[in-house]
């Protein structure tokens, strides 16, 4: 049985409580715009009741529970039940690294959990796939508050240790996903630049909302090192020992080339994107990043 509290500790719990109240009317209002687009149509199974938020078909009304309980409900059916977003979690051994209190893969689990709460909170479906050169663990999507210890556990069974395939993954996840919806990528997206964005049109050609929070280190982003280092690759065998003052300017000048290659290629794919550092904290991360997008869909 997997320690939950490893990802979802009292505190962490604490903190996401305090996001979901920071938080709601964004997370209500995309999603309830999710609820209303047209990835999601009628079926004539019923499925299950949720509760009534502005905005919804005053049409989908279940009054007979209004006259016995005096609460408004919407029913909803099996095409229909909640936005479906699958969370891809990159699990390859460069995830390993960290300078400050949690690692890149430790950071990466927790936004994951945390986004499933507030998903599953918001009673919408969500699954989970763990990865690095292959799936390792896939969680089908679900919709009820309990899902999440399954989320914990496929994440906290899948331990860094291989390296990153992430085009084949992201084509096997549009392979696999016949419905459309929501998919979320976590990673430090450590890989050759054009396969990676193929992959992520694929998943857009597929008609899915692509998001990606890119996750990286401090020490990743700003190269503090001085003074003799030997840096080992986490995915490679080969090693380097050298004065990191000599490559500080060279480094940060590939570093923001590749960044800017990712933005300029997630935009021009309508992909939403987020660099964050594992040092900020979590439940600010995801409020800026639910506040860009609910920006985006107020634009759009």
């Amino acid at each position: 049985m997997p320690d939950s509290r490893k990802f979802l500790h009292p505190e962490a719990i604490r903190r996401i409580s305090r996001l979901e109240l920071r938080a709601r009317h964004i997370v209500e209002g995309f999603l309830s715009g999710m609820h209303r687009s047209p990835y999601f149509g009628h079926s004539v199974e019923f499925a299950q009741h949720r509760e009534y938020v502005p905005g919804d078909d005053l049409r989908d009304i279940d009054w007979k529970v209004w006259a016995k309980q005096d609460r408004l409900y919407i029913k909803q059916y099996e095409e229909e039940t909640n936005m479906r977003c699958t969370l891809l979690v990159d699990v390859s051994r460069s995830m390993q690294y960290g300078s400050g209190p949690l690692n890149k893969y430790e950071y990466a689990c927790t936004a994951a959990v945390s986004l499933a709460y507030l998903i599953l909170r918001q009673q919408d479906s969500v699954g989970c796939i763990a990865f690095d050169s292959k799936i390792r663990t896939a969680v089908p999507p679900r919709s009820k508050r309990t899902h999440l210890m399954s989320i914990i556990k496929a994440l906290d069974g899948s331990r860094p240790q291989e390296t990153t395939d992430l085009s084949t993954i992201l084509a096997q996840v549009a392979e696999n996903q016949p419905r459309r919806g929501m998919v979320v990528l976590f990673s430090d997206l450590l890989v050759e630049r054009p396969p990676l964005l193929r992959g992520l049109r694929l998943l857009r050609q597929r008609g899915h909302d692509v998001l990606v929070l890119h996750v990286m280190d401090d020490d990743e982003l700003d190269f503090p090192f001085s003074g003799p280092t030997r840096f080992d690759g986490l995915e490679v065998p080969e090693h380097l020992s050298c004065n990191p003052r000599a490559l500080r300017e060279g480094y940060l000048e590939a570093l923001n080339a590749y960044l800017e290659e990712i933005r300029r290629g997630c935009a021009g794919h309508t992909i939403d994107y987020a660099l964050v550092r594992t040092s900020q904290p979590l439940d600010a991360a995801l409020a800026h990043f639910l506040s860009n997008r609910l920006g985006m869909h107020h634009r759009n």
